[in-house]
């Protein structure tokens, strides 16, 4: 090939902003020392990596794994456990939370709604400050002077 596009690369990798990005890692790769797949003819890294997607010479799919392994900064390993953790004995077992089992609890809370309704109006919120009709007015008259400039 003569010249490389992305044109020539876009039925392979059908995103153009993830071919740039393959693209790009892969012609970085191919600076620190990989070895191409294709032929060098004194190319650039960007200009092989372009013809190696074009060529399929690598798969897409490949070169994506590397570009994501390439930006972990924390990989975590998930290792299999040998052995499942015992059960804490009942004694030792936090209290649950969950619904009220008549069988085992003492006292059993029962709230109708009608009953929630009334003991949330009968709360009182604080008052707020509370401003008289004139110096409400004489506020607004100065906030519209000052935003006016007179």
């Amino acid at each position: 090939m003569a010249r490389i596009t992305v044109e020539d690369c876009i039925d392979k990798v059908p995103n153009r902003f993830e071919l740039v990005l393959l693209a790009a890692h892969r012609a970085r790769i191919i600076t620190k020392g990989a070895a191409a797949t294709v032929e060098l003819n004194k190319d650039k890294g960007s200009v092989l990596a372009l013809r190696e997607i074009a060529e399929k010479t690598l798969a897409p799919n490949d070169v994506r794994e590397g570009l994501i392994h390439s930006m972990q900064q924390n990989v975590e390993v998930d290792e299999p456990e040998a052995a499942a953790a015992p059960p804490l004995p009942p004694a030792l077992r936090p209290p649950m939370l969950g619904s009220d089992d008549p069988s085992t609890d003492s006292q059993v809370d029962i709230m109708t709604e009608d009953a929630l309704l009334r003991a949330m109006t009968s709360l009182v919120p604080e008052e707020p400050n509370q401003t008289t009709d004139k110096e409400r007015s004489s506020s607004r008259s100065r906030r519209f002077a000052y935003s006016t400039g007179k």
